[in-house]
Parts: structure tokens; sequence; C-alpha cells
């Protein structure tokens, strides 16, 4: 018999469950008074982000391990630091915990502590050039064994063939084991926050100086709620 030309085997779901996997979640943040235009796709972007991460695990199996950025300790500990720190990804954490997930310890705290601190170094101000530079290449260092001690937990935690999931700001330079396949959530409400962030910086470049104090939103990185 002839062999069939251009004929296309489609992938088998099981052959998509064989290797690591990561679910790649962009954390959103916002302050403790967000403007309601603003908070509105927030709340839609996460309700988004729980219904993407829901259907990938209809289709390739639950997911058996969860990090997230800042959180120094795993299990109950972990949860109770994440449910203060960000609210929102905190539920989307808890549900995955509730099905059999462990969250797991992300950061070192000791190399998370030093990186912070340099940054509330640079975020002061320095006038002197010498120590800027001398601040800045140290900050350098700091975030450069952050994201090297980032990547080890990641391939130690994570087994062979199962599912994770990584909440994590998008601007985050991480380098990913090559055999972690990246599955990268982005639900449509995340394109309409970031359109709407640079609307405000366009909005806030535009007014005067004096006048920004009072309308610039309140911002609190530390906290995703």
């Amino acid at each position: 018999m002839a062999e069939e030309l251009g004929k296309i085997e489609r992938p088998k779901v099981e052959d998509f469950r064989k290797g690591r996997k990561l679910y790649f979640v962009p954390l959103i943040y916002t302050g403790k008074e967000p403007p309601a235009d603003y908070a509105e796709k927030f709340n839609k972007y996460w309700e988004q982000v729980e219904s993407q991460i829901a259907n990938l695990e209809l289709k390739l199996g639950q997911v058996k391990r969860i990090f997230h950025e800042l959180i120094a300790e795993g299990g109950e500990s972990g949860l109770t630091m994440l449910k203060l720190l960000s609210p929102r990804s905190y539920e989307i954490v808890r549900s995955r915990v509730e099905m059999g997930g462990q969250l797991e310890a992300t950061e070192e705290d000791d190399v998370l502590t030093e990186f912070m601190d340099w940054n509330r170094c640079l975020a002061i101000g320095l006038r002197s050039p010498t120590v800027a530079e001398k601040v800045y290449e140290a900050y350098r260092e700091a975030y450069k064994k952050r994201n090297e001690q980032i990547t080890s937990r990641l391939n130690e935690a994570l087994k062979e063939d199962e599912i994770g999931i990584l909440l994590m700001a998008e601007d985050h330079h991480v380098q990913f084991p090559s055999d972690i396949q990246i599955i990268y959530v982005a639900p449509p409400a995340l394109d309409e926050i970031k359109r709407w962030l640079r609307d405000w910086e366009s909005r806030r470049g535009a007014i005067p100086e004096e006048e920004t104090k009072e309308q610039e939103p309140k911002e609190d990185k530390g906290q995703t709620t």
C-alpha cells in the first residue's frame, strides 16, 4: 500500500503529560486603595487565572508543587505568610494545596533579605557616584544569587513528570532548567492591566510634579490584594 503523504498525526494528551511542567503565572501588584477601574481589571485577572489553571489541570493533571516569590517557608507556615502578603494569589495556592499540592519554600531567607536590603538602599537615592556604584554592584550580585537559588529550588523540588506552578513578577530573570516545559498563563485581562498601567504612566507624566503626590495611587509592593 502506498504511503499516505501529508498526513499529520495529532499528539495524544498522554504525550503532553510526560516530563516536568511549570505553569508560570505573572504576579500583578496593586496598592491598598487602587482606583476602581484598576481594581475591576485586577479582580478579573485573578478570576481568569483560576479558570485557565483549572482547564490545564483537566487536560494535563493536578498541580503537585507550588512556588511563590517572596515565600521562604513551605507548608502551613508558608500559607500563613502568603495570606498576609498576597490574598488573591493565596486563593489560587490554597485551592491547589487542598487538592493535594505542596507549597514549597521558593526563596532562601538570607538571600532574599540581602537582595531586598540592597534594593532599599538604591531606592533612597544616593548622592555619591562612588557609593551608588558600589551599592548597585552589590545589588546585582544579590539579584543574580537570588535567581540562581530559585532555579535550584525549582529543579530540586519538581520531580519527574510532576506539574508545578510558579507565581512571580513577569520581569524576572530566572533561568529555568532546560527539561522543564514552561506553560505561560496569560489571560486576556493581563493585557488590559498593562494598557491601564501605560495610560496611567502617561497621565502621570503630564501632571505637574506638585500635583502628583495627591493623585498617584499608593504603592505597596508587598501586597497583591
